[in-house]
């Protein structure tokens, strides 16, 4: 069996303005955005890619958000569904250390963590106005620490595993990483918030792609996606809840 991709939905932001997601689009609009989790399959054990946010009480208190998660879309719970075994997952890839996409690490007691090196530098010391993206604030362990032993850091654009690997993307985040996964259905491209939903991808009438309305670097931001357009991939953003319907990836 080839690899393939499910993604898992852990919860909904709700109302979040839609420019933190389309820069320079969508004012007076509100975007729900679904937190998702991705589910690689058909290797010597399952990997995940990327790993959500802690529950509602904790994403009010600190980002101000509201975090829809009923019982059955807690994280530990929705992988038991998809017949996932925590102990089971070797193998875990970060985006990025944005807290809704490493908030649960700690969960995966037996996994080793895919980080870029820029990444970590920046998470351990960011601009002031992205401190509470990373959980730089008082009295808060930013969760990548949790598993600081298990983290593997990766320097550009490397192979995690026979028919994965991670490529360089950076913009929303100096160290932001793609995951490319070899199906015998193509190529698919986890693209994490380079690309949060397929609106970013396709443009509009003014420009090809928008970026996030979060980011470090507008122009390494462009040059990302010109990369992204040269890796003959299906692009798969990580919080359009299309993503939901249009998987799972990678069946024939």
């Amino acid at each position: 069996m080839g690899l393939t991709i499910t993604p898992l939905l852990v919860g909904w932001i709700n109302g979040m303005p839609k420019p933190a997601i389309t820069y320079g689009f969508g004012w007076g609009e509100l975007h729900d955005s679904a937190m998702l989790v991705f589910l690689i399959e058909g290797g010597d054990s399952p990997v995940i890619v990327d790993t959500g946010t802690l529950g509602p009480e904790w994403t009010m208190e600190h980002h101000g958000y509201t975090l829809s998660r009923p019982l059955d879309l807690e994280p530990s719970t929705v992988l038991s569904a998809a017949g996932v075994e925590i102990g089971d997952v070797r193998h875990v890839i970060n985006t990025h250390l944005h807290w809704d996409h490493c908030s649960n690490n700690a969960l995966f007691t037996e996994a080793n963590f895919y980080i870029q090196g820029a990444e970590l530098g920046y998470a351990a010391d960011p601009l002031p106005v992205h401190r509470a993206a990373y959980e730089k604030k008082r009295g808060i362990k930013p969760p990548w620490l949790e598993v600081w032993d298990r983290i593997e850091t990766v320097h550009g654009d490397t192979e995690i595993l026979p028919g994965i690997s991670v490529v360089s993307v950076p913009g929303h985040t100096p160290g932001s990483q793609a995951v490319v996964v070899e199906t015998d259905a193509g190529r698919y491209l986890l693209a994490g918030d380079l690309i949060d939903t397929y609106e970013n991808w396709t443009g509009n009438e003014s420009v090809e792609h928008i970026p996030s309305g979060v980011h470090t670097d507008l122009f390494q931001y462009f040059e990302s996606f010109k990369r992204v357009e040269g890796l003959g991939c299906e692009i798969v953003p990580s919080h359009d809840a299309e993503v939901l319907q249009r998987g799972p990836f990678g069946t024939a």
